[in-house]
């Protein structure tokens, strides 16, 4: 014999009443009937399901929550600097120190372009840039996202000359 299914109960609404299995965890809204889960954690991440009794008819709807931790502010490391003949070559490395499915862009600091010709833009983590050193004057900002948060880091591109 198998064991049977469990399902733990959060809110139980019979009539005008309803009854919270875990208070001070949730929040109903009675005016649209939605459930608020408070300080959620990884855990809260899993299957719920809502039912409705109507009559001898039941309607099940089933509702996956995913829990992201939020992004950190990126970091942007030099991972290769090499100015010579008037020109300057980078490779930057942007990091998030946490954040779940986290992906990186790299635009330029002025959204016009500020003149860089498409220079800063790029998708990933390293972005490779070459230019005339008179013509450092910009930025180029990593931005670390995912789907509830995001976080930006900018690099002057001045820094190329400036051995630390």
């Amino acid at each position: 014999t198998e064991e049977p299914l469990k399902k733990k109960l959060l809110l139980r609404v019979s009539g005008g009443n309803h009854t919270e299995f875990e208070p001070g965890r949730m929040r109903f809204h009675r005016h649209n009937f939605s459930l608020e889960i408070l300080n959620t954690s990884r855990d809260d991440g899993r299957l719920y399901e809502y039912s409705v009794y109507r009559g001898s008819d039941e309607e099940v709807w089933q509702i996956q929550l995913e829990v992201l931790e939020r992004v950190a502010d990126p970091s942007i490391r030099i991972l290769r600097r090499e100015s010579s003949n008037g020109s300057c070559s980078l490779e930057l490395s942007c990091s998030s120190g946490w954040g779940d499915e986290v992906s990186y862009s790299w635009d330029s600091q002025d959204s016009r372009d500020g003149g860089t010709g498409g220079l800063c833009r790029a998708n990933g983590s390293v972005l490779r840039l070459r230019f005339p050193l008179r013509s450092s004057a910009f930025a180029c900002v990593c931005t670390a996202q995912n789907r509830v948060s995001r976080g930006r880091a900018a690099f002057d591109a001045a820094q190329c000359g400036a051995q630390r």
